[in-house]
């Protein structure tokens, strides 16, 4: 009598999909696709991570999508990167109007941009809300605000040990560098996760104890308090300080350069909030910069701030008769 055959199935003799591990970081969120969120899914999409960032519209999405392709160009056109990473990194980002799509992220990093202080808060308070209404227990949640520290935003959260606050500098897209903070009720498995995912996306870590401003907007802003000082007592032009910052001191761009960029609005609010947390009438916003934004002169944005700017952005020089 034949030896009878026993037919196993192969799925036994390796993992199921249950049990199959899954990388971390394999997926994470952003709330808010401007400038600091397209920053964020264009450098952790080249470096293999999947990511959905959440808008308000449909229309945001598209110009969020238009933004990152064209930064992506951009780096194609310095021998940055290929037309094949191009296209890789695109596929791996998604943009939604559902939070319920960010189920499955590893980490979801809230980067919103909101009008005033009170606002603000109230605002990222909701999306705290509803990101934690919909990922996983273990999922970290973060804060890209440098103003508004980690603790008071987690602090009505169920699982406020994982929350974390970090902040990615947008004044150039490449600088290799993220301020990672914990705050009050942060873990330390939660903080040497987002540690992980730093240097996942080939950034270094500065590690920050809490504070409104942290430390490279406290800086910046004093230094700009006191450039329009120095501008407003006619000691120099707006032209000669940034040259003085940048060939003098070693800048890579000017300290009124660098304002327009970042959009004069932004950095007022900055000032405000410091000042309201510290009360130190260094972080209290100069009146020539409280002029130029009640001018509506918010920057490359507007097209006009400390200097003119073009539809591109590009900036405008004025011929001198000297």
């Amino acid at each position: 009598m034949p030896e009878e055959v026993i037919y196993e199935p192969i799925e036994e003799f390796g993992l199921s999909k249950k049990d199959r591990s899954k990388s971390l970081f394999s997926k994470i969120g952003v709330v808010g696709c401007g400038l600091v969120g397209q920053n964020i899914a264009r450098v952790a999409s080249f470096y293999g991570i999947e990511v959905v960032f959440i808008e308000v519209s449909d229309e945001k999405i598209k110009e969020a999508y238009t933004n990152i392709e064209k930064l992506l160009d951009e780096r194609i056109e310095h021998w940055g990167i290929t037309q094949g990473e191009k296209r890789a990194s695109l596929s791996r980002i998604k943009g939604t109007l559902d939070y319920n799509d960010l189920r499955g992220c590893d980490f979801v990093i809230e980067a919103i941009r909101a009008v005033d202080r009170g606002g603000k808060i109230k605002e990222r308070k909701e999306i705290f809300h509803k990101i934690e209404a919909v990922v996983d227990r273990d999922c970290i949640i973060s804060t890209n605000s440098t103003t508004i520290v980690i603790t008071e935003l987690s602090s009505d959260l169920q699982y406020r040990d994982r929350c974390v606050s970090l902040h990615f500098f947008v004044n150039s897209q490449e600088a290799r560098i993220v301020e990672v903070v914990r705050g009050l009720y942060t873990t330390e498995e939660s903080y040497q996760k987002v540690c992980k995912f730093v240097t996942l996306i080939n950034r270094k870590i500065v590690p920050v104890q809490e504070s409104a401003g942290l430390v490279s907007i406290r800086m910046f802003v004093v230094s700009l308090n006191e450039a329009c000082e120095i501008l407003m007592e006619g000691i120099s032009t707006v032209e000669d300080i940034d040259q003085t910052m940048k060939i003098g001191l070693g800048m890579r761009l000017g300290i009124f350069e660098v304002a327009d960029k970042m959009g004069l609005d932004k950095v007022v609010r900055w000032m405000e909030n410091i000042y309201n947390e510290f009360g130190d009438i260094r972080y209290k916003p100069n009146p020539y910069l409280r002029k130029l934004v009640r001018a509506k002169h918010l920057g490359i944005e507007s097209g006009e701030g400390f200097y003119q700017y073009d539809e591109k952005g590009k900036r405008i020089i004025v011929k001198s008769n000297c």
